[in-house]
């Protein structure tokens, strides 16, 4: 099993800054992409950012331009730096971690963390 651990978030001001960070530990194997997702208050959850081993990334049209994933390979982790806040970008925070569990699968395994909130005051 693969555990995801996130953390950063907080009750910021708009226009501030947070930085998150998600950490995958346990049996991992190759992780392939990571990404942040986020769920208002009685809204679906959706895709903020992803970011493949390879370092390619996606942001959703809502963030481009205020917020930059990244990654460390070595560490099996990901950041969200998220700058210029919105109270719009008041949501719980989720880490994904896709990754294939061994040589032999023949498919990618999905893993969430338990998500963290950030809160953005007018």
């Amino acid at each position: 099993q693969v555990q995801v651990v996130e953390s950063g978030g907080g009750l910021v001001q708009a226009g501030g800054s947070l930085r998150l960070s998600c950490a995958a530990s346990g049996t991992v194997f190759r992780i392939t992409a990571m990404g942040w997702y986020r769920q208002a208050p009685g809204k679906q959850r959706e895709l903020v950012a992803t970011i493949t081993s390879g370092g390619s990334t996606n942001y959703a049209d809502s963030v481009k331009g205020r917020f930059t994933i990244s990654r460390d390979n070595a560490k099996d982790a990901a950041y969200l730096q998220m700058n210029s806040l919105k109270p719009e970008d008041t949501a719980v925070y989720y880490c994904n971690v896709q990754q294939y569990r061994a040589a032999w699968a023949p498919y990618e395994d999905n893993y969430w963390g338990q998500g963290t909130q950030v809160t953005v005051s007018s």
